[in-house]
């Protein structure tokens, strides 16, 4: 027998249905009949199986996390009043004040959609990565096949996670050194966060470096810099970097452009027309 549909997966199935898949940024063609996103799209834009989707929206799965819950309220882009909803229909608490901000505002979500043709990734105060668009993946590697948890740019570099290959023409020193002042600021902000105190307090003990950088840090306002891209098909792509700050939800919006009819947008464009299919994913 069937389980029965759980509030949660009521929840999931009718807002799938609700979403644009335009405003979620996915191409689509006038043969399309499904006027919401199909299942297997919310799974990659939330970064989970199709199986795990289906379960919940089945009552199968009857225990989803709390980060499965917050990757699923952002590629649904619903409200902040909404995404309280999906944590409570799941028993869970949703997350509290004087802790970091990980919802991404449906408005952000669907202006980042509509700028495909630029790679694009949203992070929270910490530099954990939470949405990204598909020329972002095919630029820097598919993130949806690194855990979560490993998304963290600060734990990448400091805690023996995979990087990106992405040289900094500031030199890679000050660029470490801005993401932890940046993480150091972050923690001054939100003393109540948990996950953010674990993060801090796992990366002094790996790493002596970051103690050093930790101890000295200061706030460094972010100006848009050159950044090459060592891409594994089409070799290095020479782009502009830039870190714009969502007002209101401290979020950090980066994006990499290229100066138009330049070799190095020429690789973008490529990109952009393969899709990422020539990209090998991240380790």
């Amino acid at each position: 027998m069937a389980a029965p549909r759980s509030a949660f997966a009521t929840l999931l199935r009718s807002w799938r249905d609700r979403l644009s898949p335009v405003d979620a940024g996915i191409p689509v063609l006038p043969s399309r009949r499904v006027p919401g996103l199909r299942r297997e799209e919310l799974a990659q834009l939330a970064g989970l199986s199709v199986d795990y989707v289906l379960r919940l929206e089945q009552g199968r799965a009857k225990h989803p996390s709390a980060q499965v819950v917050g990757a699923l309220a952002r590629a649904l882009q619903l409200s902040r009043a909404e995404r309280d909803q999906l944590y409570r229909s799941a028993d869970l608490l949703p997350p509290q004040d004087g802790t970091m901000n990980t919802h991404v505002p449906p408005g952000i979500q669907r202006l980042a959609a509509r700028l495909g043709d630029i790679p694009i990734g949203i992070f929270t105060a910490d530099w954990t990565l939470v949405w990204w668009n598909s020329l972002w993946s095919a630029l820097l590697g598919d993130p949806a096949v690194v855990p979560a948890e490993l998304r963290n740019l600060a734990r990448a570099m400091f805690g023996g996670g995979a990087l990106p290959p992405v040289r900094s023409e500031r030199g890679e020193d000050a660029f470490a050194a801005s993401i932890v002042a940046d993480l150091k600021d972050a923690a001054a902000r939100y003393p109540a966060d948990v996950r953010l105190e674990r993060l801090v307090q796992e990366l002094r003990d790996a790493s002596d470096a970051f103690s050093r950088l930790w101890a000295t840090a200061t706030p460094t306002p972010h100006a848009t810099e050159q950044k090459t891209i060592g891409h594994p098909v089409i070799g290095d792509i020479l782009l502009d970097c830039d870190v714009l700050i969502v007002p209101g939800a401290d979020l950090r919006m980066v994006t990499y452009t290229a100066a138009a009819g330049s070799p190095d947008a020429g690789k973008l464009d490529l990109l952009r027309v393969t899709e990422g299919r020539t990209v090998p994913a991240l380790p």
